[in-house]
């Protein structure tokens, strides 16, 4: 996307959103339950969203995804492009399952597409039909655009024999408004030892005691533009770094 296309498509993103405003009655005193209603990715049934993704391993890709807990009653899912072509299906073999203490479990499908050359900005829309032939509709809107991934870490990919950090940073990502980053313990066969939160700085303080001497550890840095908006969703479009390791040393 050129600055231009960029600029005028954030515009329109700007317009539909204070148009939209009063449309999904978006206000700070709304409730949860109130404000789904009104927020076009929600139906009683499920979530759908659609991320741009820029993975080093590969181009630009979409990410799509439905979200329910209602999975068992799931046919079929399949996507449409703003001007209604068929984008892509959603299949049910491939999925993430989330559970939270005295919630039912819920399923995330998920699909990757080629993000094709032409790929247009616009009201993504999925149908979502159930086993019993009634079908959903939800709809996100998608601004073609990417942001890089994480560069210039401290420690540098491939360090060796360092002190134990205390903190993990990165250079600021243009465009990027949130980052998460994935810790991983290699001596531990490759032990997810830590899922940051959401954080607003690219850096992250490490708690004492998370990393050891001795130690051979694996991190990456996700990045997102927004988190949580009634026009993008979850948010638009994120990257994610290249794998990242280091090693440490005795004190």
């Amino acid at each position: 996307m050129t600055g231009h296309s960029r600029q005028l498509a954030r515009s329109l993103l700007k317009a539909l959103f204070l148009s939209c405003l009063t449309c999904f009655s978006v206000i700070t005193s709304a409730s949860d339950t109130q404000t789904r209603r009104s927020d076009p990715h929600y139906s009683p049934n499920g979530f759908f969203d659609i991320h741009i993704c820029n993975w080093p391993d590969r181009p630009p890709f979409f990410l799509s995804l439905f979200s329910t807990y209602q999975f068992d009653k799931v046919k079929k899912i399949e996507v449409f492009n703003p001007d209604g072509s068929f984008l892509d299906t959603i299949g049910k073999q491939r999925f993430k399952l989330i559970e939270k203490k005295g919630k039912p479990v819920k399923r995330v499908f998920i699909k990757h597409t080629e993000l094709p050359n032409n790929a247009q900005p616009g009201w993504y829309t999925t149908t979502v039909t159930m086993n019993d032939g009634n079908k959903l509709e939800l709809k996100d809107y998608v601004i073609i655009d990417h942001i890089d991934w994480a560069r210039e870490t401290k420690p540098a990919a491939n360090a060796s024999n360092i002190r134990v950090p205390t903190q993990l940073s990165w250079k600021a990502i243009p465009g990027a408004g949130y980052y998460k980053v994935f810790i991983k313990d290699l001596w531990e066969d490759g032990k997810v030892i830590l899922k940051s939160k959401l954080l607003k700085e690219p850096r992250l303080n490490l708690k004492p005691g998370l990393l050891q001497t001795d130690g051979w550890y694996e991190w990456r840095v996700h990045a997102r533009d927004s988190n949580g908006h009634v026009l993008l969703g979850d948010f638009n479009h994120g990257s994610l770094s290249p794998v990242m390791k280091f090693t440490t040393r005795s004190e």
